[in-house]
C-alpha cells in the first residue's frame, strides 16, 4: 500500500462500530479503520494528531503485547498505524458518508488527523481462487460465557440468569431491538455440540448485532437495528445450499432447508471448536461449577444425552472464556477499588504513570495483571491490578469472532459424503476499555438488572421472535416430498 498515492476510489465502506469506522480496499485484502468523534466536535477535533496516533498504537501495543499472549498469537491480528493523507481521508469521508446508517451518523470520522490502523480483511480470504463457491466467513460477537460468584452481587438473579438474557429484555424495553434474541453465550461456551447447535441456530433466526455472515467479502447476512423487518433467512439458505449439496440428509434426492441449515450449523460448531490454537489440550468441564447453565435458556438440560464435553483448553472459546473470567469480582465488586484508584489519583495525580492507566501495554503491564495477589491489601497497586483484569476481561467480552470456511476444492466419487471445509479463526475487536468506563458498566449493569427484576423476565408477546421462516419453508418442502411420492 503506497500511502503517498492513495485515491478514495480504490476504497469502500465496510461497517462501523461507536468508536471506529472500517473501509476496505477493493482489490487488496486490507482494511483501514478511522476514530470517530461526536458530530458537534466536527470542527475541532477532541486531540491532536499526535494523540490520535498514541491512541491507535496503544491499540497495537494492547493487541499484540497483552491480548495475543491470553487468546493466542495465532487467533490476534495486531495490524500496524499508519499516517495517510489529510486530502485523501477528507474525500474518503465524504464519499462514504452516503452508506454509513442514519443511527450512526451522530459521530463522524476524524478528518483531521490522518491517522488509521491498518489491518487484513478477515472477510476476505487472500489465498483462494475464484469458484462458485468463494470462502464463507462467519462473525461471531459471543458476549459472557459465564455466570458471576454470588459473593460479590447483591441480586441473586445474576447467578442465574447471564448477563446477555437480561440485557435483551432492557435493549427491547428501549426500542434498540424490536425483537428478543433467544441466544445464550453459555450454550455456545458449553462445549456441548447440542447446546452449542442451540446457540449457534438462535443466532441466526435473531442474529441482532451478534452474527454477520458474508461470502467472497460481501455481507449476505445481518440484522439492521430498530428495524421492523426480520433478516431474511430464506435470503441466507439460498446463499448457502451449492456449499451443501452433497451428503446424505435428503428427501426424494431434494437436499431439504433442514440439512442445509443443519449442516452449516454442524461446520461452523466444529470449526469453533478445532483445536487450531495448539496441539489438543484437555478438556474443561465447568458443570461442577454452577455457572454454566443460564436458567433464560430454552435449551432443556434433559436433553443433553452425553453430558457435558465442556470445551479443549486450547480452542479459540476457551481461551475467550478464560480471559473473560479475569473479571472475578463482577462490576460490583470491582467498584469500590476502581474508586480506590480514582481517590489515590486525585491525591496523587503523577502516579497515573506508573500505575500504567493509560498503558503503556507493554511486558510490565502484563505481569501486573498476571501477577496480581489473590486477597486484597489495601494497596493501590492491587486496586489497579484488579480494575486492569476487569479491563481486559471487558475487551474479551465485547470481541468478536471470525470464522472462515473454505470448500475443499478435492473432487469426491461419493456424492454421499458431505463437503469438506477447511476452516481458520481470527479474533477482531480487541481494543483497550478505558478506565472511566466502569462507573458507566456500573450504571448501565444496575439498570439492566432492574429492568429484568421489574418485568419478571417476561415481553410483550409481539416483542418475542416471531415463526422462524426457516420453519416454513421446512414445512412447504416436505408438503412437496409427500406430494413426490
Amino acid at each position: 500500500m503506497e500511502l503517498d498515492r492513495m485515491d478514495e476510489n480504490d476504497w469502500k465502506y465496510h461497517g462501523e462500530g461507536n468508536k471506529s469506522l472500517v473501509v476496505s480496499h477493493v482489490q487488496h485484502c486490507r482494511v483501514l479503520r478511522l476514530l470517530k468523534y461526536p458530530a458537534e466536535d466536527s470542527e475541532n477535533p477532541p486531540q491532536t494528531a499526535e494523540q490520535a496516533f498514541r491512541q491507535i498504537q496503544n491499540i497495537v501495543d494492547f493487541t499484540s503485547n497483552v491480548i495475543s499472549c491470553l487468546l493466542g498469537e495465532k487467533f490476534v491480528h495486531s495490524g500496524e498505524v499508519v499516517r495517510l493523507p489529510l486530502e485523501f481521508v477528507r474525500q474518503l469521508s465524504i464519499k462514504i458518508q452516503h452508506q454509513r446508517p442514519a443511527w450512526r451518523c451522530d459521530k463522524v470520522m476524524d478528518i483531521y488527523s490522518g491517522c488509521a490502523l491498518c489491518l487484513p480483511n478477515l472477510t476476505s480470504p487472500t489465498l483462494h481462487q475464484p469458484t462458485p463457491t468463494p470462502p464463507l466467513c462467519i462473525e461471531i460477537k459471543p458476549k459472557c460465557g459465564f455466570l458471576p460468584s454470588p459473593k460479590h452481587v447483591s441480586k441473586d438473579i445474576k447467578t442465574r440468569v447471564c448477563r446477555y438474557c437480561m440485557h435483551q429484555h432492557y435493549k427491547v424495553a428501549n426500542g434498540k431491538w424490536k425483537r428478543r434474541s433467544l441466544y445464550c453465550p453459555l450454550d455456545l461456551f458449553s462445549g456441548n455440540k447440542q447446546r452449542m447447535h442451540f446457540a449457534i441456530r438462535h443466532l441466526i433466526e435473531e442474529p441482532q448485532n451478534n452474527l454477520k455472515v458474508f461470502k467472497g467479502g460481501q455481507c449476505i447476512y445481518s440484522s439492521k437495528e430498530g428495524s421492523d423487518e426480520s433478516p431474511d433467512t430464506n435470503s441466507l439458505l439460498h446463499h448457502l445450499r451449492p456449499y451443501f449439496l452433497r451428503g446424505n440428509n435428503r428427501v426424494n434426492g431434494h437436499v431439504t432447508t433442514k440439512a442445509v441449515l443443519n449442516d452449516f450449523i454442524q461446520v461452523l460448531g466444529n470449526a469453533l471448536l478445532s483445536a487450531a490454537g495448539g496441539d489438543g489440550g484437555q478438556v474443561t468441564d465447568r458443570t461442577g461449577e454452577g455457572r454454566s447453565f443460564c436458567e433464560a435458556s430454552l435449551f432443556n438440560r434433559e436433553r443433553i444425552r452425553h453430558g457435558s464435553q465442556g470445551l479443549p483448553t486450547n480452542n479459540i472459546l476457551s481461551r475467550i472464556l478464560q480471559t473473560q473470567m479475569l473479571d472475578s469480582l463482577d462490576i460490583e465488586g470491582l467498584y469500590p477499588l476502581y474508586c480506590r484508584v480514582e481517590q489515590h489519583l486525585q491525591d496523587f495525580p503523577k502516579d497515573r504513570t506508573g500505575l500504567q492507566i493509560d498503558g503503556p501495554y507493554d511486558q510490565n503491564f502484563l505481569e501486573k495483571v498476571q501477577k496480581c495477589l489473590m486477597e486484597d491489601d489495601d494497596s493501590v497497586e492491587y486496586a489497579a491490578a484488579k480494575v486492569h483484569q476487569y479491563r481486559i476481561a471487558m475487551t474479551a467480552k465485547d470481541c468478536s469472532i471470525m470464522v472462515t470456511l473454505v470448500p475443499s476444492s478435492e473432487e469426491e466419487d461419493d456424492d454421499e459424503e458431505p463437503q469438506a471445509f477447511s476452516s481458520s479463526v481470527s479474533v477482531l475487536d480487541l481494543d483497550p476499555k478505558p478506565l472511566d468506563s466502569v462507573p458507566r458498566q456500573l450504571r448501565l449493569d444496575q439498570k439492566i438488572v432492574s429492568c429484568y427484576l421489574r418485568t419478571g423476565g417476561t415481553l410483550p408477546n409481539s416483542s418475542l421472535p416471531p415463526l422462524p421462516s426457516i420453519l416454513a419453508a421446512e414445512r412447504e418442502e416436505r408438503a412437496l416430498c409427500f406430494q413426490a411420492v
